[in-house]
């Protein structure tokens, strides 16, 4: 074998031609999230206008065949050459990595974005990009193709305003999954950043059918609203809203929080608009600083009886928070790079919410008396659920499981190739049992539908032998005794029938996983399985359907021939095999991975689903029955 290894082997790629070559690099994927991601790069210049007061209204437009228009009314771009690169500094802008007005320090104080990547990437991945900016009295253009530049920057004539516009489709070349935008993707994210951003008036508008969608939102309360919001369905404890604002050495902090009478907790850390879902140092000085005042506050008024105690647990229950704090240079960690790492934040955030938060308990002792009882309340439900929790625990992975239970588990002790199917009843797990690759796949079935947990303490769930035998079986324990690196099966597959009990209890196992044991879903161990609709038979020949439109085209490729067609009502009507070769077969089966990517979309959605408020619900049935199929009548 000859070795060429030589310098001709080292390829340098020029311009923008590293992000097409590895898209994946500077927008995290090809697929749908990073086609939205696209969109988000460009609204980060027009809120990065806005936060520097330049700016106060951004325009987010879906145009027929999925076009991109964002237009915000700030200074408009720099026209003027850029004394290093010789050309225009839009130019620069959309051709040229790392360039920016975000690195001198002087004309951003804050950024949304990370790497001053963004609107050259964006260019570099659109099939075209057009920018006009409106600056000097003057209208100027500039078209680009795939990253290169089209037509020079060219001036329009006169403008009696300032402010930018950018107009790009999508390359199909890159993003070959898709290049259609979901509008509520965009729009709940429009929404977000006009909550973290007070005053801006943001507005998103789909031109893409006959009837224009549109939604407007400028919010001067800010995250105060934010807060409002995520409790509109569910009773609050107190009435006023905690708030604090401040600033240190150039760090802006701002918090806001008020407590509800469920037993969820709901913190979400942002820093730069920036989505912080691995929290990081701001949320610890907030959970430090929550602590620390609201034990002193009991004890110092002697609100606890002998024995008593409060702590981090006991006072994030029913709370809802928003944490978010805007830094002139961030340090981002952790997985995802979504974790705040600058350690100086942790004091600041502490002491600055600390003070606003011992102000407010002085100012309003009912308030404060009503979150203390609701923390006493918790401390002795966590009390009673450490008690409940060991039930739970086992030596090894068949010790401890209940009589009842009647995991059928596999040969294999390698988690990263084990599987455990949660089936719903004895006649679809006799199947799955039978059907089963034994040597890696474990059956679980459950009787009847599971707790719902969305209005329960753990002590409560813990009660259930549904709910019991899970946690045995998984091994991972739950609560302050989780341990991710004990899970036995790293793939946990929800298989139900594909009916509206079925789906029912889908949601009611999912709601589970999300409310207790949230790391399996976050570390992508929560699949659910799909078996099929129809059965189509003629002869030998066996088609199986998925969704009425794949029945349709099965009927359409054997128009001539009489097709055997069976509705299947529940897995229990399948033999062992069919059940293995539609569902349980790795080769042929689909499961669809449980994603964890936006926890307060998920959490507004399981509240208004499984919570207690009727109308919220009956709202969302009426607005979505569009999109569901196989529904039986």
């Amino acid at each position: 074998m000859e070795n060429n290894y030589s310098a001709s082997n080292i390829q340098i790629l020029e311009g923008l031609e590293a992000v097409r070559k590895r898209p994946g690099m500077y927008i995290g994927s090809t697929g749908p999230r990073g086609l939205h991601h696209l969109v988000w790069e460009i609204v980060d210049n027009s809120i990065d206008e806005a936060l520097a007061g330049y700016a106060d209204h951004i325009e987010v437009e879906i145009l027929p065949n999925d076009i991109i228009r964002v237009t915000d009314n700030g200074r408009g771009m720099p026209v003027d050459i850029h004394p290093k690169t010789g050309r225009p500094a839009v130019e620069t802008i959309f051709t040229v990595l790392h360039a920016g007005g975000k690195f001198d320090g002087t004309s951003y104080k804050v950024s949304g974005g990370l790497h001053g990547v963004g609107a050259s990437v964006v260019n570099a991945l659109s099939e075209w990009l057009e920018v006009t900016v409106h600056r000097n009295n003057k209208e100027y253009n500039q078209r680009f193709e795939r990253g290169k530049v089209v037509t020079d920057l060219k001036e329009f004539g006169e403008s009696n305003h300032t402010g930018s516009r950018v107009v790009f489709k999508a390359d199909p070349l890159i993003f070959t999954e898709t290049t259609t935008y979901d509008y509520e993707t965009l729009r709940s994210r429009v929404q977000q950043l006009a909550f973290l951003n007070k005053g801006i008036r943001i507005s998103i508008r789909d031109l893409r059918k006959e009837e224009p969608i549109e939604d407007v939102y400028h919010y001067e309360g800010g995250i105060k609203e934010y807060v409002s919001f995520l409790n509109q369905n569910k009773k609050t404890i107190h009435d006023s809203i905690i708030y604090c604002e401040s600033e240190k050495d150039n760090i802006q902090v701002e918090v806001a929080l008020q407590y509800n009478e469920e037993y969820n907790t709901t913190i979400y850390s942002f820093t730069n608009n920036i989505h912080t879902h691995e929290g990081g140092t701001h949320e610890e000085g907030f959970r430090m600083a929550l602590t620390r005042c609201l034990k002193k506050y009991a004890e110092d008024n002697k609100l606890l009886k002998k024995d008593e105690e409060i702590n981090n647990e006991d006072v994030r229950e029913g709370l809802t928070a928003i944490v978010s704090i805007k830094h002139p240079n961030p340090q981002f960690e952790g997985q995802t790079k979504t974790k705040l790492g600058n350690t100086e934040v942790r004091a600041i955030v502490s002491q600055s919410f600390g003070e606003a938060l011992d102000r407010y308990l002085l100012e309003n002792p009912k308030d404060a008396k009503s979150i203390i009882d609701k923390c006493l309340l918790a401390s002795r439900a966590r009390i009673a659920a450490r008690k409940a929790r060991e039930a739970t625990r086992r030596k090894s992975p068949l010790d401890g499981l209940m009589l009842n239970s009647k995991l059928a588990d596999c040969r294999c002790k390698d988690p990263s190739k084990s599987e455990m199917y949660l089936v719903e009843g004895d006649s679809a797990g006799g199947s799955a049992k039978s059907g089963r690759d034994s040597e890696y796949q474990a059956i679980l079935p459950l009787r009847g539908k599971v707790l719902n947990v969305q209005k329960v303490r753990l002590e409560r769930a813990l009660s259930n032998n549904e709910i019991l035998s899970m946690i045995q079986a998984i091994g991972t324990g739950i609560g302050e005794e989780f341990d991710i690196t004990k899970a036995r099966y790293h793939k946990i597959v929800i298989m139900t029938d594909a009916d509206v009990d079925g789906e029912h209890i889908c949601i009611l196992l999912l709601t589970f996983f999300y409310r207790f044991m949230p790391q399996l879903i976050e570390n992508g161990y929560i699949y659910v399985a799909k078996p099929p609709l129809y059965k189509a038979q003629n002869g030998k020949i066996v088609k199986y359907a998925y969704s009425d439109t794949e029945l349709d085209e099965i009927k359409a490729t054997y128009p001539d021939k009489k097709l055997d067609i069976q509705r299947y009502k529940g897995l229990g009507e399948m033999d062992p095999e069919q059940l293995w070769e539609t569902t349980m077969d790795p080769a042929f089966r689909t499961l669809v991975q449980v994603h964890l990517e936006d926890a307060l979309i998920a959490d507004q959605t399981f509240e208004m689903l499984m919570g207690e408020e009727v109308e919220p619900r009956k709202k969302f049935i009426q607005e979505n029955a569009h999109y569901a199929n196989n529904l039986d009548i």
